[in-house]
């Protein structure tokens, strides 16, 4: 969700997938280096600026424009919440709320009863009965993410973070007809203090990961943001020990995500079925100290840094730049009646978004996608001096053939690359245009190299490839 602790956040890059290209596994890791994705068979980046997560549970909302959109502007991810959480207007500020649908146009797991009396309008809920309509819907969103190469990230489940979000949960015992969900807010992802709603919650799990087996565009997170609300680590094992059981009678198994921390965290001990450990508003430091889990490390929430595009498009360079394989601004711009992402977002909206950022973190994805990333790593120290240390930023290189430099600002910038002897081509982004202007080929001797930057906009990057 967005609770935030800490103000830093850093991001980076995504490689478009060509859509339609038949795959015969799920998403998985690069078996030759897994921080990245191996996707329709190449090496893939994730990057996304998507909308609030609630494009499947909100009726109202037309996910097939949404989906098209985000193809058309390059994107190759989205995230979305199947309804057990659900949010009230006026949630954290946000204007037009894609997770808080208005009156009926809920739908989530559950088969609505012959009971009136739900908190936001309708029946209550019946935990003991699946709503065919609702797995149409989601299987529907599924395959027209498909078709446009689009991977889905499909969180289970999200803390009651106040009242209000626990008061709209169809879960709550006030909201269902079956004397389930009694406890308080803060008990709700437990697995002892009310049995019974833990049960309801395994069941889901089974029930999403059973109905979603056949499609490769997918992986799982337990829980957004588990580091709210009194989910206890025992509830979070156990629910990823219900997708691994599910799945192993199944033809295809699916990579599981951890969304560990705000900011920064030294992971330790992650649950063996996890591959992804994804963060909210993080710095780089996120990326660099936990390379060693040789798993991908991803940012997958941005914001309470202002509704501009300049923070967020920063945040995501240094955080793909620094080794990370996954990236999704949220992205106030969608919701319902603007689907194409159109919404003119305005404070206090605690986030940005829009066509323009979208634009430049597609710049942000071509830029990487002429790399072959899979043979790079964070290397800082190829960069010497001290003018790019004061301004910021990251290098992923693989020494003698390749190199990708992010300057947080490049003006009079005489960059200072050690390089082997060789010829070596190239050229400047603008992060903020797109422009690129190509460097004379570099015939060098070997040790530091001194790169001019020239007049860009503001910040901007630096590819060199061995001729």
């Amino acid at each position: 969700m967005k609770r935030i602790l800490f103000p830093f956040a850093f991001s980076v890059v995504l490689l478009a997938i060509a859509p339609g290209t038949v795959s015969a596994e799920p998403l998985a890791l690069h078996p030759d280096n897994p921080h990245y994705f191996l996707y329709r068979g190449k090496p893939a980046v994730l990057v996304t600026s998507g909308e609030h997560y609630g494009a499947v549970l909100n009726r109202a909302f037309d996910y097939k424009k949404y989906l098209a959109t985000l193809a058309a502007d390059g994107m190759n991810l989205t995230r979305t919440f199947p309804g057990a959480y659900v949010e009230p207007a006026g949630a954290f500020k946000i204007e037009r709320n894609t997770l808080a649908p208005v009156a009926g146009k809920l739908i989530c797991p559950w088969a609505r009863s012959k009971t009136p009396g739900y908190k936001n309008g309708g029946n209550r809920f019946d935990l003991n009965r699946w709503d065919d309509a609702f797995f149409r819907r989601l299987k529907d969103f599924m395959a027209q993410a498909d078709k446009h190469g689009i991977v889905v990230e499909l969180n289970l489940f999200t803390p009651m973070y106040e009242d209000a979000q626990w008061n709209y949960s169809p879960m709550k015992g006030s909201n269902n007809v079956n004397g389930i969900g009694k406890v308080g807010k803060h008990a709700v992802y437990t697995t002892d203090k009310e049995p019974a709603l833990f049960a309801v919650q395994e069941a889901m799990t089974r029930k999403i990961v059973t109905e979603l087996n056949g499609f490769d565009n997918l992986y799982y997170e337990i829980c957004n943001e588990p580091y709210f609300g009194g989910v206890t680590r025992t509830w979070h094992d156990r629910i990823t020990d219900v997708i691994v059981a599910t799945e192993k009678s199944l033809p295809k198994k699916h990579l599981i995500s951890w969304n560990v921390a705000n900011d920064y965290a030294k992971v330790k001990d992650p649950h063996p079925a996890i591959s992804i450990i994804n963060f909210h508003y993080a710095r780089p430091a996120a990326v660099t100290d936990n390379l060693g889990l040789k798993k991908v490390l991803g940012l997958n929430e941005t914001g309470f840094k202002g509704t501009g595009d300049d923070y967020y498009r920063m945040q995501a360079w240094e955080f793909l730049v620094a080794g990370g394989g996954l990236y999704n601004n949220l992205d106030y711009s969608f919701c319902v009646g603007h689907e194409d992402g159109t919404f003119a977002v305005k404070d206090p909206t605690p986030g940005g978004g829009g066509p323009k950022l979208r634009k430049q973190l597609r710049h942000m994805a071509e830029f990487l996608g002429r790399f072959d990333f899979v043979r790079m790593k964070p290397m800082p120290t190829v960069v010497k001096g001290r003018v790019a240390k004061q301004v910021g930023f990251q290098v992923l290189a693989e020494p003698g053939k390749q190199y990708a430099i992010y300057l947080r600002s490049v003006k009079n910038v005489a960059l200072q690359v050690e390089l082997p002897e060789g010829k070596y081509q190239g050229e400047w982004l603008d992060a903020v245009t797109g422009k690129q202007i190509p460097i004379p080929v570099l015939d060098h001797r070997g040790g530091v190299a001194l790169l001019r930057a020239p007049e860009l906009a503001q910040d901007g990057a630096l590819r060199l490839t061995a001729k």
